[in-house]
């Protein structure tokens, strides 16, 4: 039986969030079951981005009179929360960029353009994101470099030996890999990957878009030497993320990077994302997930015909993908809608994944700090409604 007892108020929590009072439909509350694509925002975050343009819009870094320089101040005070939140070494390794995507990006047409040639490996999973596949695969084909994948179990984890192995006899120079599956949500032994990545004389790359809302997040432990995540998924606002760098020695970091008029209120919004998530504690959220995902696995597991993918609830993060027998992913989406439950449904940019699992696509309800148990308990009867639908 799955402890119910709340590490935090949640339904002060869900006070703050304005589109959670409204209705889906008429007579239908919203249920937010697709925060592994998007979170919602509080009012916080909303309040300084609004609070921005009301009293101190200007450019950052420019200007000398007094409404760029709150701005300056504003924007760099952000960066250093952030700093603080994922415990970078120091807020010159802490980059804006508009999402992970423009973070990996960013990493193969600087360090990769500059650094892999023919001859070269670079290691990536079977369960990636394509935001971490295509980059490397388009300067591959310039470069002439060698991708190989690490494949995954079927219990939804990653098959060390072969990542071992990758390591020991192939030439790899860069590991790139996602901390938590935006699809199975299998939280991936990053510190170790990264050491193993780091004897061979390789550095490490990590997509942690899905961990940094979910997870207590400390760079310098995991020794990652570029490390990559969005703002929109962590309550703040989109258009904005992060790019940290370690051990770097380029000079001007970290506007070097960070040309032209920067996305100033999104960064603004950011630092208020994390005031907020500070607030509460991540441990807390933390806690609150794992209990919440696993009374929904549990729950999932009741319905005749469904079939659910990745790891048990204590080796994954805050994510539930399923299929049901008979209905398509989409027609599931579709029909939770109508009850006022949003989830994701298809392949969820993860295609060679899915190929993996011989499967087109699944649904996928994935939780936040502002979900419920009752939510849950929702969603097991849109499914059964589902099934009664299509008689299966």
């Amino acid at each position: 039986m799955t402890d119910r007892t709340l590490p935090y108020n949640i339904e002060a929590v869900r006070a703050d969030f304005p589109i959670l009072q409204q209705e889906h439909h008429a007579g239908v509350p919203l249920i937010y079951l697709d925060n592994a694509a998007s979170s919602q925002k509080p009012r916080q975050v909303i309040d300084a981005i609004d609070d921005y343009y009301r009293r101190y819009n200007a450019n950052v870094h420019r200007g000398i009179h007094k409404l760029s320089e709150a701005a300056t101040a504003a924007y760099e005070e952000a960066r250093i929360k952030v700093k603080k939140f994922i415990n970078a070494a120091n807020k010159r390794e802490v980059i804006y960029v508009r999402g992970t995507t423009e973070g990996i990006n960013l990493v193969a047409q600087t360090w990769g353009r500059a650094n892999l040639k023919s001859g070269d490996t670079v290691v990536l999973t079977q369960m990636e994101h394509h935001s971490n596949i295509v980059p490397w695969q388009m300067l591959a084909a310039e470069k002439g470099f060698t991708i190989r994948y690490v494949p995954v179990l079927p219990d939804g984890t990653l098959d060390m030996d072969v990542y071992d192995a990758l390591l020991r006899d192939e030439p790899v120079k860069l590991v790139s890999v996602m901390y938590v599956s935006n699809v199975l949500g299998t939280v991936n032994p990053i510190a170790h990957m990264a050491k193993l990545a780091h004897d061979v004389g390789a550095l490490m790359l990590v997509d942690g878009a899905q961990a940094v809302p979910h997870l207590p997040v400390d760079v310098q432990a995991l020794d990652a030497d570029f490390f990559t995540f969005s703002g929109h998924k962590m309550i703040g606002p989109t258009g904005s993320g992060i790019l940290t760098l370690d051990g770097s020695t380029w000079n001007e970091l970290p506007y070097k990077f960070e040309a032209g008029t920067p996305s100033i209120a999104e960064g603004i919004g950011l630092g208020a994302a994390v005031d907020y998530l500070t607030s509460i504690g991540m441990d807390k959220i933390r806690m609150h997930e794992e209990a919440i995902t696993a009374y929904a696995l549990d729950r999932l597991s009741e319905v005749p015909g469904l079939t659910l993918y990745g790891p048990d609830a204590d080796q994954k993060g805050a994510v539930a993908a399923f299929s049901l027998k008979g209905i398509h992913a989409h027609d599931i989406a579709q029909l939770l809608d109508a009850e006022g439950i949003a989830v994701r449904a298809g392949h969820h940019c993860a295609m060679p994944l899915h190929d993996c699992l011989n499967i087109p696509a699944t649904a996928r309800a994935s939780f936040y700090l502002y979900n419920t148990f009752a939510e849950v308990d929702a969603l097991i009867d849109a499914l059964y409604k589902a099934k009664k639908k299509f008689s299966v």
